[in-house]
């Protein structure tokens, strides 16, 4: 029989950085994980009650396709109370099933095959794949430690031309914690007005800002239509197994986005937005107290970091650093593949974000601190034959 062809699209597509590295550390005892996206604290007992007692009164349906109204109502309240945004709850809002399928449809939407799609490197390892599978043609913008992992207005005003249509932006970042000020994100709105971008605009780190007031750019004078807006509960409320977004913007945009929801995923699960909806009216405390704690952790990995002599930058976001591991003359894979081997600490390594990154790593401080600290000395004893420590 012959074998049965698979999209070319599919085909050409590399598998994620991330879960190929970490295919390796299952089954591996005694590793220290600093890897893994994800909080490290457990939803708060309010939010899983939540979801427990709307199981028991029989909550088992599908919602409408947009999400359940009063969830919708209640995004619509916090954005305006919080930030001053206004977005019509029935027709300006969709729950999704996490930020991801949010993003997926916000391109999918949009796009039309050769678009150009403006990506930011390092960037989260689904920004580009999505753009390709959706049609578009990735053009990559690369930034580096020397001015803190930002996007500058030159480099979009450059990279802007024949079929550019769009433009991915996420702050706080995976894999960098960088951010943007509202100065910084103004002259990004100057450039993006000038030449009728829309912004794909991912803010689902936006309570896990340290430095400064997070700043959604759809809040900027003139911007509104230009962005979708996505944003969710996973990071801040530690939500991530309930795969819960949602995506604001234009009219027209989110009903061509719950088109493609519609025929796909049709709802995310009842269960997971009434917890959603607990963690908007009650959440906020935890959040904060959770945003404390990786504080802490972020000041501790910097300093470390840079004693042990891997270079890092503050991130002013998020909850990764993005240190340099330029000095050892390995290659981000080979660093972490013999920094697993060797003293059992699982790391990305920086490659997965972008071609352009080999010559970093991203750590997750989405852990307890005295894991972090042990991962710290075995990082440094590792360093030692390298003549670092």
């Amino acid at each position: 029989m012959k074998k049965i062809s698979i999209s070319k699209k599919v085909e050409k597509l590399a598998p994620s950085g991330i879960r190929a590295f970490f295919d390796l550390v299952l089954g591996m005892k005694d590793v220290v994980s600093l890897g893994v996206g994800e909080p490290d604290f457990v939803t708060p007992w309010h939010i899983r009650e939540k979801a427990i007692f709307s199981l028991e009164q029989g909550f088992t349906s599908y919602t409408s396709n947009k999400g359940l109204p009063e969830l919708r109502r209640q995004i619509a309240h916090f954005l305006e109370h919080r930030y001053g945004l206004r977005y019509d709850p029935e027709e300006e809002i969709l729950v999704t099933v996490g930020v991801s399928e949010g993003l997926d449809l916000a391109v999918r939407a949009t796009l039309n095959p050769g678009d150009k799609v403006l990506v930011p490197e390092p960037s989260y390892v689904s920004y580009g794949p999505v753009a390709e599978l959706a049609g578009g043609t990735v053009v990559t913008l690369k930034t580096d430690i020397t001015n803190g992992f930002k996007l500058t207005p030159k480099q979009i005003e450059d990279a802007c031309g024949k079929d550019v249509k769009a433009l991915m932006l996420n702050y706080p970042s995976n894999p960098t914690g960088a951010s943007y000020t509202k100065k910084e994100l103004q002259a990004i709105a100057t450039v993006v007005k000038k030449h009728n971008l829309l912004v794909v605009s991912d803010e689902v780190y936006d309570e896990l800002t340290y430095d400064f007031d997070h700043t959604p750019l759809t809040s900027l004078a003139g911007m509104k239509g230009h962005v979708i807006y996505l944003n969710g509960f996973s990071k801040a409320f530690a939500m991530t197994g309930f795969r819960i977004g949602y995506a604001c913007g234009p009219q027209h945009i989110i009903a061509a986005m719950t088109k493609i929801h519609q025929y796909t995923m049709l709802c995310a699960s009842i269960n997971a937005q009434m917890a959603a909806g607990e963690a908007l009216k009650n959440g906020f405390k935890s959040v904060q107290a959770m945003k404390g704690e990786y504080k802490r952790r972020r000041r501790y990995m910097v300093g470390a970091l840079n004693h042990i002599g891997l270079k890092c930058h503050m991130p002013e976001g998020a909850f990764y650093v993005f240190p340099s591991i330029q000095s050892t003359g390995e290659s981000s894979i080979d660093f972490a593949q013999n920094l697993l081997k060797k003293q059992k600490v699982a790391l990305v390594p920086g490659v997965a974000f972008g071609k352009s990154c080999d010559g970093y790593v991203r750590i997750s401080y989405a852990s307890s601190y005295e894991s972090l600290k042990e991962a710290v000395a075995r990082i440094a004893k590792y360093l030692r034959p390298h003549s670092y420590v």
